[in-house]
């Protein structure tokens, strides 16, 4: 729920007092902004109040930290090197970059290789899901990457290369242990 200062602002200095006592039933960014708003008008506070305050402005800010498992960065480097290795692949591969719509297809995988080393990267935890999915559909084409080893060795190298990271990244992913 957002409060706006504008709204506050219209309010009695009255009004404003019952945003600060202890116990009120409004949330803490109203309460806030009624302080920063009293203030602005010259209410001097008591030693209390002023404390309860600055517990309120410390309570927020560690509500918005997100703590970010050192897993949840290792997953996401060892997907962007996978992507850096897709793109090493995509190069080596002549046939990927005759037409336009293998073009699209890789940067199109690219992007979703970053996209969800970002998303690691920020801690989500759902990504684990998401990666075991992508790595499932991955897995089926293996046999045809190991077949493809006598045509394109060095593109068949990196696409293992790649397959060992994102499994790599998958395993620290579910490591790390739920709050």
């Amino acid at each position: 729920m957002s409060v706006r200062k504008s709204v506050l602002e219209t309010k009695t200095n009255t009004e404003l007092e019952e945003y600060i006592k202890k116990g009120n039933r409004f949330v803490p960014e109203a309460s806030l902004y009624a302080f920063e708003i009293l203030k602005t008008r010259g209410r001097v506070f008591t030693e209390e109040e002023a404390q309860s305050i600055l517990l309120l402005v410390d309570n927020k800010n560690k509500a918005s930290e997100v703590i970010i498992h050192p897993n949840h960065t290792k997953a996401a480097q060892l997907m962007y090197i996978s992507a850096a290795l897709g793109i090493i692949n995509m190069i080596l591969s002549p046939d990927i970059l005759s037409n336009f719509f293998g073009i699209f297809i890789a940067f199109l995988v690219l992007a979703i290789i970053v996209a969800m080393g970002y998303l690691v990267s920020k801690g989500y935890d759902w990504m684990k899901y998401v990666l075991l999915i992508f790595m499932i559909f991955g897995l089926i084409t293996l046999p045809i990457m190991i077949i493809n080893i006598t045509q394109n060795p060095i593109i068949t190298v990196v696409n293992i290369i790649q397959t060992i990271l994102q499994i790599y990244a998958l395993m620290l992913l579910f490591k790390i242990p739920n709050n």
